[in-house]
């Protein structure tokens, strides 16, 4: 299995097929803390959700679509981070992140987030990357504004999310400006 050590004990792996149970039980342990702002919590009721998920991006993975990598700490699943969504052709892509309850505060998505973010500067030639996370998800916003993403603006009840439509915050990050961070 190969590996991209950030730290000791803090590394990103590939997303593969075999992660399947270990990221539906740490959604499931994880359902609380992670439902308040992300829609596929409440979607992902048995294993199966989990897998149709993984194969599908999988396969984006393979096609260039998308760019998804495991969070691995102390050799256990904590969470995904990835390119969402890749635009080629415009050079740009929209990162997304989640960790289980157990691996919050730690600084672990910062760092995470870091390397995907040098990644898509200096290996995939993307010259934008992007950041969406709900007005009210202080840490996922927190991220950004630690590795000095530029708040760019609100999204007005961009998703439905629990029963309530939720509001996003848009940063961005241009090449120039992270290579002189």
């Amino acid at each position: 299995m190969f590996l991209y050590e950030i730290e000791p004990g803090l590394a990103l792996k590939p997303l593969e097929l075999g992660d399947v149970e270990d990221l539906f039980t740490l959604i499931d342990q994880s359902r609380g803390h992670l439902r308040s702002y992300l829609a596929f919590v409440d979607l992902t009721k048995a294993i199966e959700d989990t897998r149709s998920f993984v194969e599908k991006a999988v396969r984006d993975n393979a096609d260039r679509k998308a760019f998804t990598v495991v969070i691995m700490v102390d050799d256990k699943v904590a969470g995904l981070v990835g390119f969402n969504q890749i635009n080629w052709s415009n050079k740009n892509a929209e990162i997304g992140y989640w960790l289980g309850e157990s691996f919050v505060r730690r600084g672990v998505m910062t760092k995470a987030v870091r390397v995907l973010v040098d990644h898509a500067f200096e290996r995939m030639d993307l010259n934008r990357v992007e950041i969406r996370a709900a007005t009210g998800n202080l840490a996922s916003r927190g991220v950004a504004e630690k590795l000095a993403f530029v708040h760019e603006g609100t999204i007005r009840e961009k998703e439905w999310v629990n029963d309530r439509f939720v509001d996003h915050e848009i940063y961005g990050m241009l090449k120039r400006d992270w290579q002189m961070n």
